[in-house]
């Protein structure tokens, strides 16, 4: 863990309450999950079944990639963390027998080690708290136990911060990221890691939200954007 002391899971609490969106909330709660436990990527889905898998906030597109993955072969720890025991622990996902085909899969992305616990209150069922690293043997039991702490802070934040239209917002956010996202990359011949890069330095030298940013690149797709983001 990067910040291993509870001053860590005070700010944390104190950041996520503060947050004025549920959109900026699950944002938030990705960067502490990688900051604590060290990994390199972070994500967070949403599951309404089975079949229907949306993931709400993400470090980098392969997270992405690895969630529709997993609605793709019907099989994964961020699946099996809303459906089993709530926690899952791989430290290396194309070994790993409870989910072969999804972990050979992802591998092709990078992706070695694996982190998911549960996002729930006693009221409901939100998603899961996904942590990845590129690395085999990336993570410790003890790492489990601070993601899990986490998790349960990040239930409690988005249970005091949103509605379910407040969900949906979040979602309908990356869905507008990701196809300016796949505008900037036909449009600049560029792969989706850098177009996300090209959309989040856009976002931050005009300290415009990154949902702003895409929305105007959507919005005029057709038509140079006055301002518009440049590779």
């Amino acid at each position: 863990m990067a910040m291993g002391t509870s001053e860590f899971f005070s700010e944390m609490a104190l950041e996520l309450y503060d947050q004025p969106s549920t959109e900026q909330t699950v944002d938030l709660i990705t960067k502490f999950a990688q900051s604590a436990i060290g990994g390199s990527d972070s994500g967070i889905m949403l599951v309404h079944a089975r079949q229907r898998i949306e993931t709400a906030a993400s470090t980098s597109p392969r997270v992405e990639e690895s969630h529709e993955l997993q609605r793709t072969h019907d099989e994964g720890p961020c699946l099996d963390a809303l459906e089993g025991v709530g926690s899952y622990l791989s430290n290396d996902v194309a070994r790993d027998e409870r989910w072969p085909t999804w972990g050979r899969a992802v591998e092709k992305l990078g992706i070695r080690s694996a982190i998911s616990v549960r996002l729930e209150t006693r009221q409901r069922r939100y998603g899961s708290l996904n942590i990845y690293a590129d690395d085999p043997d990336a993570f410790t039991p003890e790492d489990l136990a601070v993601a899990e702490i986490l998790g349960r802070h990040a239930s409690v934040a988005l249970a005091a911060s949103h509605s379910e239209d407040g969900l949906m917002s979040a979602i309908d956010a990356r869905k507008l990221i990701g196809q300016a996202q796949g505008i900037l990359m036909e449009r600049f011949d560029l792969d989706s890691d850098r177009a996300f890069d090209v959309l989040r330095r856009y976002s931050q030298d005009g300290n415009r939200k990154l949902r702003d940013v895409a929305e105007a690149i959507v919005r005029h797709r057709g038509s140079s954007v006055g301002g518009a983001p440049t590779a």
